[in-house]
C-alpha cells in the first residue's frame, strides 16, 4: 500500500510539474531573470505549493505517524548556519545555470530531454563530491 501511494504522489507531482511549466528550462530561466524579461509566473506556483503544505506540515508537527501509520522522523534542527546557506546557494546557481531543480530533472529523463538527462546524469557525481568534500573536513555536514 505504501509504494502504491508513493506512486500514486510521484505521478501526481511529475503532473504537476508539467503543468506548470517546471520542466521547461526556458521558464524556469524566465523567471530567475528578474533584471530582464521576468516570467512572474512561477511565483503562482510557488504560492501554490506553499498554500497547499502548509497544512500538512502543521499536522505533521502534531503527530508523529504518517497517513498510513508509519513513523515520521522530522528533522530537529532549525539553525540558519553556514553549511545551510553554502548548499542553498550552490543549488541556486545549479538551477540558475540548467534551469531545472532535481524534480523536472529526473521528470525530463522520461520526457527524453537531453538537456536534463545529463543534468540527472551530473546529479549523483555532486552527491559524491560532497560527500568527500565532508570526508576531507572541507565542509561540514548538517546534522538533523
Amino acid at each position: 500500500m505504501i509504494i502504491l501511494v508513493a506512486l500514486i504522489s510521484g505521478v501526481i507531482f511529475g503532473l504537476g510539474l508539467i503543468a506548470s511549466g517546471m520542466n521547461d528550462p526556458a521558464k524556469v530561466l524566465g523567471f530567475l531573470d528578474i533584471a530582464g524579461n521576468w516570467d512572474p509566473s512561477l511565483a503562482l506556483v510557488m504560492v501554490s505549493a506553499i498554500g497547499v503544505s502548509a497544512p500538512a506540515f502543521a499536522w505533521t508537527r502534531r503527530t508523529s505517524t504518517s497517513l498510513l501509520g508509519t513513523s515520521m522522523q522530522l528533522p530537529q534542527r532549525q539553525a540558519i548556519d553556514g553549511p545551510l546557506l553554502f548548499g542553498s546557494a550552490i543549488f541556486g546557481v545549479g538551477w540558475g545555470l540548467s534551469g531545472f531543480c532535481p524534480g523536472p530533472g529526473l521528470l525530463s529523463i522520461g520526457a527524453g530531454y537531453l538537456p536534463g538527462i545529463a543534468f540527472a546524469i551530473s546529479m549523483p557525481f555532486g552527491m559524491e563530491i560532497h560527500g568527500w568534500l565532508v570526508d576531507a573536513n572541507i565542509i561540514q555536514r548538517s546534522e538533523s
